[in-house]
């Protein structure tokens, strides 16, 4: 965080702070400018690829997931995974 190493970030952030910076990173995702404008042109490709595609050949929308190339996939839980494909 800031540029500082791991030792020095847990030497100089107190426990709230650094709560502070999962609640943010929670609601508004990525510190990082690469990963921010990443999203924004996924958002963007989504869209402009659901509007134009095949849904015979192509049946499930596009996500903002499918065009961030460095993003893993989620994976989800099997309970979560029996809720969705029920």
């Amino acid at each position: 965080m800031g540029g500082n190493t791991v030792a020095e970030a847990k030497e100089r952030v107190t426990l709230r702070e650094f709560r502070d910076w999962q609640k943010f990173r929670r609601r508004r995702g990525s510190l990082h400018l690469g990963m921010r404008v990443e999203e924004g042109a996924a958002l963007i490709a989504s869209v402009l690829a659901n509007g134009n595609r095949d849904r015979k050949k192509h049946p499930e929308p596009f996500t903002v997931a499918d065009f961030m190339v460095h993003v893993d996939e989620q994976v989800i839980d099997l309970k979560d995974a029996m809720e969705q494909w029920a």
